[in-house]
């Protein structure tokens, strides 16, 4: 799917093509650094996020979506965008042109693919097949006509309607286009392909499952450069942000995967900027964890990576897990963890979980001061008008509180 590519972040974000939020958000903006990592489809949820944060949509966001889309099939919503941007009620022929080639080729690729399409909806004929892709397609062969060609055709089709913004049909064609490919080449191509269209319709359960099949074989290939391995441990990374923060039974499996050495190594190394998405869940998975061994050795390794990558990447995020475990500055824990929120608000994958986040963090710097101090001064139990330490907190240490004079 490397056609799918989107345009240098700074195509899209620089100059007139680049709507910002304002204040610390547009200061720790992570778009210019996501984008080269996604599939153009994929960078445009972020972009209609960004409309969100504009409130009403501006022409400069309106701009960024067409420079992202306009290569691809989706010629009625570009030329939609066209319309929009220059004030136009016209269309002009090379959309009107452009679509009916789309349809040409939509009924072509349906005509070509209709017999193994029928082939491999056929149970009779599935229940035939094996593991061994050499055989099932000698089988498909002998018994039904089946060609190589004809097989390459499913992932020519798949990709043509992915590019088409079909994204459903698009995974049916790439996966059938697996079942019997021998091509690796392709195959991986088509699993890269499969997976970012289960993203694009929130089928969370399958996208976990591509994602597993992905990072399979993105550790056991053999790289001819060395560095395409990093690139695609760095790509698969930034797809899960996808289902790490929308789909709730895959946060633990994905904090976990980061977390691995070849994991961990690739955000060192390639993605300092993860260290935002693996904090905050982290920290949020504090309430369902906290008393488990497993969390606490992710936390300390949090800590220890936040503090090595601190010269290299830092943000309100990870400046909060330095200020609070490494420093234990709570006066600054406090400001950071304000700063944070808003950062978290204008985050497309972190908008969901920024009260969560900052819930969690309140009862961590209250656990933490706790066991730090053997008396509690009552001035850091309040905190933007409201009081700070967890009731439970609260309790534990009552019998140590002192008062101010």
């Amino acid at each position: 799917m490397t056609d799918n590519k989107p345009p240098s972040a700074d195509a899209i974000l620089n100059g007139e093509s680049h709507a910002t939020p304002t204040g610390i958000t547009q200061q720790y903006d992570l778009l210019p650094k996501l984008i080269p990592n996604l599939d153009r489809h994929l960078t445009f949820p972020l972009l209609e996020f960004l409309s969100g944060l504009e409130g009403d949509e501006s022409a400069e966001v309106t701009k960024a979506k067409y420079e992202l889309l306009k290569q691809t099939n989706m010629t009625d919503y570009v030329a939609s965008l066209w319309q929009e941007i220059n004030d136009s009620d016209e269309v002009p022929e090379e959309f009107v042109r452009k679509r009916e080639e789309v349809l040409q080729r939509l009924s072509l690729f349906t005509e070509e693919t209709k017999q193994i399409d029928e082939l491999l909806n056929d149970e009779s004929v599935v229940s035939n097949l094996r593991s061994d892709k050499v055989a099932n397609l000698k089988f498909l062969e002998q018994q039904h006509g089946v060609t190589v060609p004809m097989v390459d055709m499913l992932y020519d089709y798949g990709r043509f309607q992915y590019s088409c913004g079909s994204y459903a049909n698009a995974a049916h064609l790439l996966d059938q286009f697996r079942i019997l490919s021998t091509d690796n080449d392709k195959a991986s191509s088509a699993s890269w392909g499969k997976l970012a269209a289960d993203i694009l319709t929130t089928n969370w359960e399958v996208v976990m499952e591509e994602v597993n099949k992905v990072k399979e074989t993105v550790d056991t290939k053999l790289f001819n450069n060395p560095l395409a391995q990093l690139d695609h441990r760095t790509w698969l990374i930034h797809w899960t942000l996808f289902p790490f923060f929308n789909y709730e039974a895959a946060r633990d499996t994905i904090t976990e995967m980061f977390f691995s050495p070849p994991f961990i190594n690739t955000i060192q190394t390639n993605c300092p900027w993860i260290l935002r998405y693996l904090a905050a869940a982290v920290i949020t998975n504090r309430s369902r964890t906290r008393n488990t061994g497993a969390y606490q050795k992710q936390l300390k390794d949090l800590v220890r990576v936040v503090r090595q990558e601190g010269y290299e990447y830092n943000d309100p995020v990870t400046e909060f897990i330095k200020a609070l475990y490494v420093d234990f500055d709570f006066e600054e824990a406090q400001r950071k963890l304000g700063e944070a929120e808003e950062v978290l608000k204008g985050d497309f994958f972190l908008s969901s979980t920024a009260d969560a986040f900052v819930e969690a963090a309140r009862h961590l710097i209250s656990e933490s001061y706790c066991k730090i101090h053997q008396r509690i001064d009552i001035r850091y139990a309040f905190w933007a008008g409201s009081f700070f330490f967890a009731n439970d907190m609260v309790r534990s240490y009552s019998a140590g509180i002192s008062l101010p004079d």
